[in-house]
């Protein structure tokens, strides 16, 4: 009975030379396109997503925006925290101006810092209300 290194040696030359006779029975252009067809480059292929990322999502940054639209987005949530004297959270009042949801802490922080809104809460379970 053969031991295991010469069974493993049997095994690796019968299997080379088939390789060898499969290749030495194909045409070029079968050996070609085997070979540029299998590469690939690294990371993902283009369009793929993250996992849990809605169609269209994209970790970009945001535009640089100037202090005038900064201001003109602070504006447009005093006055609507202003028609809701019970106040709005965050959220809310992203969902009502439909803008996007990184574009409104500095808003909500330079309204907070002029004193035009007032805050109750904390995280997630902020309020902000009209001040005065």
């Amino acid at each position: 009975m053969p031991d295991l290194r010469t069974s493993i040696q049997s095994l690796a030359q019968a299997f080379a030379a088939g390789v060898l006779d499969a290749i030495r029975s194909s045409s070029l252009e079968d050996i070609l396109g085997e070979t540029t067809g299998a590469k690939r480059g690294r990371g993902r292929p283009p369009g793929a997503r993250g996992p849990g990322r809605p169609p269209g999502s994209s970790s970009k940054r945001l535009a640089r925006r100037s202090a005038k639209d900064i201001a003109s987005v602070t504006e447009s949530i005093v006055a609507l925290v202003k028609k809701h004297p019970k106040g709005l959270r965050a959220e809310q009042t992203r969902a009502e101006l439909a803008i996007d949801k990184r574009e409104r802490a500095r808003p909500l922080e330079a309204a907070l810092g002029s004193k035009k809104l007032t805050k109750k809460g904390n995280k997630g379970a902020t309020t902000y209300f009209p001040a005065g």
